[in-house]
């Protein structure tokens, strides 16, 4: 089973949430603080980690700057973060931050295992290549390598945004609403939440678009949904 690394101040909530994840089959780390998880990031043990959950309400260095700092060390790692209060706000900022799913606080046993292994599945690179490569105005998407490259730079994505590019360009100009992208890409199959999609959508456009404010290769069709252009 994969390890997890578990950022949660609370110690009663930490040690229930960690012996959930050990009863699980997970490996499990745990820090206090976003330092402490950093650190541990950062040397040796980190090298096992295969996802985050953190709390964004952690003492000294919030949740938000640990995972933008984690998405900065690491495009690769999943983050699921945890808020307590579900503030519109708090949501919004974390997954503007590079979080790839929450769940809100308190979060049940059976809640917290589906996110992590539907957060592990979009880590996977089984079942992406699909479709030819993509080569439009300067963007390669290599469906075999899973790699992203504009004008010969790479650009790398996390999991979540590379399954939502791979997902959206295999069908240039179809229109995907936001319940069938979170149903194929965050594997929510339940009634999902589409600030999950619209955050993903602007960190690709800041990534990929050359004026993120009017894209040419994800498109918003409104009323509808998203689709991949250029048109």
């Amino acid at each position: 089973m994969a390890h997890v690394l578990l950022i949660e101040d609370d110690a009663s909530v930490r040690d229930g949430m960690e012996l959930v994840l050990r009863r699980h089959g997970y490996g499990v780390d745990t820090a206090a603080t976003g330092e402490q998880a950093l650190a541990l990031l950062a040397g040796e043990r980190g090298a096992r980690v295969e996802l985050a959950v953190l709390d964004l309400m952690l003492p000294g260095m919030d949740g938000f700057e640990v995972c933008r700092r984690i998405r900065a060390r690491s495009a690769s790692l999943p983050v699921i973060m945890l808020t307590a209060r579900g503030d519109d706000q708090d949501i919004v900022t974390g997954l503007e931050a590079g979080a790839d799913d929450y769940v809100v606080k308190p979060v049940t046993a059976p809640v917290l295992e589906a996110r992590i292994r539907a957060a592990l599945r979009r880590a996977e690179p089984s079942g992406q290549a699909q479709g030819a490569d993509a080569d439009l105005a300067g963007l390669v998407i290599d469906r075999v390598g899973l790699t992203v490259t504009k004008h010969g730079v790479p650009v790398p994505l996390p999991p979540t945004e590379l399954r939502l590019l791979l997902e959206l360009s295999a069908s240039p100009c179809r229109v995907f609403s936001r319940e069938q992208l979170l149903e194929s890409v965050w594997d929510h199959t339940f009634l999902g939440d589409s600030r999950l999609v619209d955050a993903a959508v602007g960190r690709l456009r800041a990534k990929l678009e050359d004026v993120p404010a009017k894209p040419r290769y994800v498109q918003t069709v409104r009323g509808f949904g998203y689709r991949f252009g250029p048109l």
